[in-house]
């Protein structure tokens, strides 16, 4: 419960409060935002992000779409980049796609609220191209830190790219579909589903992917830990 407050008052750039003495027998850092990403808070990491020049992605870009939703969501879901709309509107899965999306969590008695969204790039590629490895290396810390600090009890990697990128695999998403892999040195339980964008394409494909929404679900609920 401690843990949980924490990360809100982080998520609306509060620090808490801690005597000298016990911050340093804890190793927790004292100053708040810290040199390196790992060491960020919401507010630092967020700032950090819109500031990136690490890849050429920032020319071309009218905003970095950091993510959205409940900073110490159980739920995180995450796609591969933004697109046009979510470049201009400055947050992940809008537009059809988005819309898909948040049908597939109402199913489920979620919200686009209730979870964290975010992406394995912050910027647009040109022409929605697939992220190439300098750009998703450059990205990495970000996602990473963000993984952190929601600390959610399980990761719907949505789509290939996403998936590959987060399990560091090669293989086709039907592969990674219908499983728990885990994510991270913390082991965080990662079910891989189709892109909502997929699906608007491939609807007979909607419930093979409702089934991965339960798998996660069931995750969640502590029946598949």
């Amino acid at each position: 419960m401690e843990q949980r407050r924490d990360r809100y008052l982080e998520a609306m750039g509060i620090t808490r409060w801690v005597p000298r003495q016990a911050a340093a027998e804890s190793g927790e850092s004292i100053s708040g935002d810290g040199d390196n990403v790992p060491d960020l808070d919401w507010q630092a990491l967020r700032r950090r992000v819109s500031e990136c020049r690490l890849c050429g992605l920032h020319e071309g870009r009218t905003q970095a779409v950091f993510g959205v939703g409940d900073p110490a969501a159980d739920w995180m879901i995450i796609g591969e980049a933004p697109g046009a709309e979510e470049d201009r509107v400055g947050e992940p899965f809008v537009g059809r796609a988005g819309q898909l999306l948040d049908a597939m969590l109402e199913g489920l008695g979620l919200s686009r609220q209730s979870v964290y969204i975010a992406n394995v790039l912050k910027c647009r590629p040109p022409n929605n191209r697939d992220p190439s490895q300098n750009e998703a290396s450059q990205c990495a810390p970000y996602l990473q830190r963000q993984i952190r600090l929601v600390a959610p009890s399980v990761i719907l990697a949505v789509g290939r790219v996403a998936a590959q990128n987060l399990l560091g695999a090669d293989g086709p998403l039907g592969r990674m579909r219908g499983q728990i892999h885990h994510y991270g040195v913390h082991e965080v339980p990662l079910v891989v589903t189709y892109h909502p964008a997929y699906l608007l394409r491939r609807p007979a494909e909607k419930a093979k992917a409702w089934r991965d929404l339960l798998l996660a679900a069931q995750v969640v609920s502590g029946n598949s830990r």
